[in-house]
């Protein structure tokens, strides 16, 4: 499946480095395993959205990936792609921007016609064939429908998903230069966050967080001295606060590093997608550990 990895120190603009791709397991006897797409998405100290993506797949690839990246923002967004859906280009490749937004996703929709009709307009905002692209096309239309207001437009927009398309799941990330909500939907994948301390559990560390695959990678040394509310895909650390959102649960941290969660969606999809439903490529992608 592909991994997910959040973070925001707001109000502070901290340096992190992230190393993502490192794990030399048989990804590169296995083509089918292979990682194939990683990105970063930061904002600049005016608040302009930065993206550095490129796809990658170890089997076109012999010398194994590492992208090293030392970048300054407030809040963050990484994500390796384990592709679904769309071709292995950079237009495909997480996360995607619009509008002053950030987004990554991990999970499958289907039914992209339906979803392309609902889009209307909005479809011009997409540049690639992915469904993570077209998702957050929908929650960025609504968002601009509801005002402005970020927790609304996904709440609605999710709340159309549900009842008019395939999931498969739905877990993204999607944060602005100064906030982060994150969603996870349904049970399929888990999703989860640390309220971080300053220092971590003993209250003298830095930020040296690894995912159990090794895949994703976090370091900040600002981070001994600043919290920090991290989102991840899986457990990074081995700090006991690690906390899984439940489906339906979205996750908000505010530009004070506030956090709210709450339930936006308490039924599951109308057409929910078994694993035995996807294609070969998607349900190995799925199945990835």
């Amino acid at each position: 499946m592909c991994r997910l990895f959040g973070l925001s120190a707001s109000p502070h603009r901290v340096r992190a480095s992230f190393w993502l791709l490192d794990a030399p397991d048989s990804l590169a006897k296995q083509s089918w395993r292979d990682p194939d797409g990683t990105g970063l998405g930061t904002f600049t100290a005016d608040g302009a959205p930065v993206v550095e993506k490129q796809p990658l797949a170890a089997h076109g690839d012999k010398q194994f990936a590492i992208e090293a990246k030392q970048r300054y923002s407030t809040t963050f967004v990484a994500h390796i792609r384990f592709a679904t859906t769309g071709d292995l280009l950079p237009k495909n490749t997480h996360p995607f921007a619009q509008r002053g937004r950030l987004f990554a996703h991990n999970g499958v929709v289907r039914d992209l016609p339906r979803l392309e009709a609902e889009l209307g307009s909005d479809l011009d905002l997409v540049r690639g064939d992915t469904d993570s692209e077209r998702v957050f096309a929908l929650i960025t239309g609504h968002i601009g429908r509801s005002g402005g207001g970020v927790k609304a437009g996904i709440t609605t927009a999710v709340d159309w998903l549900a009842d008019n398309v395939p999931i498969y799941a739905l877990n993204f990330i999607l944060t602005t230069p100064d906030e982060l909500w994150a969603l996870r939907y349904p049970d399929t994948h888990d999703l989860l966050f640390l309220e971080r301390h300053p220092g971590g559990p003993s209250g003298s560390r830095h930020l040296q967080q690894t995912s159990g695959t090794g895949r994703i990678r976090a370091r900040s040394e600002h981070l001994a001295e600043h919290p920090a509310v991290v989102v991840a895909s899986e457990q990074m650390d081995e700090d006991p606060g690690w906390t899984p959102l439940r489906s339906g649960e979205l996750l908000h941290v505010d530009r004070e590093l506030r956090t709210s969660r709450e339930f936006i969606l308490d039924r599951p999809p109308r057409h929910r997608i078994c694993l035995d439903d996807l294609g070969a490529q998607a349900k190995a992608a799925q199945m990835q550990q």
